[in-house]
């Protein structure tokens, strides 16, 4: 690795370039983060159906603790963005030191608080049929070494973070890559006791993971602290600082309350699809898939719109953030119009092809889950713009209004209007479908006139101050 910056300049010159050189990495993180899943479902697949739906019950659990950090390690690329922007390299270092201490505390806090609270609260779970009684043993394992694995979790989120506020998003891509590669391979030498190793099943699976993302960890921290390709850390940023940290808590909060809130929505949307029984709860499942990878475009440029606003209003420049994410929107809108077009276009050939082998009600899934993603495809362009407005507002440390315009995609809209049509009015799976669409619709035409009042073109940070950054109303 050579000591040369990848890092993007953000503040001058032309905008769609960078964003786009930004948000692209940024997908393909994504879609190898979703690789490390699918890799330990086809080998577990293979190994032991039961240890599949092991770990597809333990997700949401993961899901929702991860979501945790999620919300501190956005606060450290907000602020990381808007020093680097100001050009006060000494104070990205700074900020970027706390957030690693504040978040590895963190981990190894909740490391310990879950491995104790497996077994208790597993013990809820009924496992009369002998099916639970397979599968709560296998999520009892999988899930101990997982939260004993955390800080690896939540290490490299932290780096992608800091590197993504700084501008260089290639470089955790570059690493991202080799640690899926290395968990694709190992995965089964643990799994089926392949060579000299043991056969360890479903704890294989977790350890390989587990691994794989501590070395990229480890790398990431390599890269943060021995090369310029990151803010400059130097260990005396480590220490805790308490008012850098309570600035990360101002901003990080909200955001983490906005992750945990869309995992309880997700849950609870579940619970509700379930009702209706395995056909429509297939259809749900593969439509919910498909739009989660339609989704990717769009949040890559949310996340790299973050970046491009964080940097030009931390180096004074709020007329260029605005531009930048008006930019944003337009290919994000145009993007998922496209993509919308070939949903309402072709639909039941590319539902056909996710549900894979033939069941039972494979007929009347391919049905349901054609009408799922027809329908949903009317918000594919809400969707875009709604994800780059939330990563200007993200980026300008208003993750309070994030919060809020998340609330009511999620608790006001989707949720409530769900119930109310699929249940209330009893519309069945198609009140579903059509529920979850009004919610980025309205969440979007909240957003807009939102974001136009202007009234987050103000940077967070103190730009004089060495040290970190100054408390700033919202």
């Amino acid at each position: 690795m050579s000591g040369s910056s990848r890092r993007e300049n953000l503040t001058d010159g032309a905008l769609a370039r960078p964003l786009f050189r930004l948000a692209w990495p940024i997908v393909v993180i994504q879609l190898l983060q979703v690789t490390y899943n699918i890799a330990d479902t086809v080998y577990l697949g293979w190994y032991d159906p039961t240890a599949v739906a092991a770990i597809s019950l333990a997700f949401p659990l993961l899901f929702l603790v991860i979501s945790v950090a999620g919300g501190f390690t956005t606060a450290g690329s907000i602020l990381v963005a808007q020093y680097t922007g100001a050009e006060g390299d000494r104070s990205a270092g700074h900020v970027a030191g706390q957030t690693i201490s504040f978040v590895g505390s963190m981990s190894v806090g909740l490391a310990i608080l879950g491995f104790l609270a497996v077994d208790p609260a597993l013990a809820l779970l009924p496992t009369q049929a002998e099916t639970g009684e397979q599968v709560v043993p296998q999520m009892a394992a999988y899930l101990k070494v997982l939260f004993l694995g955390l800080p690896a979790i939540f290490g490299f989120f932290v780096f992608t973070a800091l590197m993504r506020g700084y501008g260089d998003t290639r470089t955790p891509m570059r690493i991202m890559l080799g640690s899926v590669a290395l968990n694709v391979v190992v995965d089964p030498i643990l799994i089926f006791g392949l060579g000299p190793a043991p056969e360890l099943g479903i704890v294989g699976a977790a350890l390989a993971s587990m691994g794989s993302r501590g070395l990229a960890t480890l790398a990431g921290l390599h890269v943060l602290f021995r090369t310029n390709r990151g803010p400059s850390i130097s260990r005396t940023d480590l220490p805790f600082d308490l008012r850098t940290i309570r600035e990360i808590l101002r901003i990080g909060v909200p955001s983490a309350l906005e992750q945990s809130m869309a995992a309880f929505a997700m849950v609870t949307l579940t619970v509700m699809v379930a009702q209706f029984g395995p056909p429509v709860a297939a259809a749900y499942g593969v439509g919910n898939r498909l739009v989660s990878l339609v989704f990717l475009p769009a949040m890559g440029l949310g996340r790299a719109t973050n970046t491009m606003v964080g940097q030009n209003l931390g180096a004074g420049e709020p007329d260029r953030a605005a531009r930048a994410v008006w930019i944003g929107v337009g290919v994000a809108g145009g993007v998922m119009a496209i993509v919308a077009l070939v949903a309402i276009a072709v639909p039941e050939p590319i539902v056909s092809a996710v549900l894979g082998a033939d069941t039972e009600h494979t007929a009347e899934s391919i049905s349901l889950g054609t009408e799922y993603l027809r329908i949903r495809s009317l918000e594919f362009v809400f969707i875009g713009v709604m994800q780059v407005i939330l990563g200007g507002f993200r980026g300008a440390g208003n993750t309070r209004t994030a919060l809020g315009i998340s609330m009511v995609t999620l608790w006001l809209a989707r949720v409530p209007t769900v119930y109310g049509l699929a249940i209330v009015a009893d519309w069945g799976p198609t009140g579903i479908w059509i529920g979850m669409t009004i919610g980025s619709i309205l969440g979007t035409l909240v957003a807009v006139p939102w974001f136009l009042r202007g009234t987050w073109k103000e940077a967070v940070i103190d730009s004089d101050d060495p040290r970190g950054p100054s408390p700033s109303a919202e």
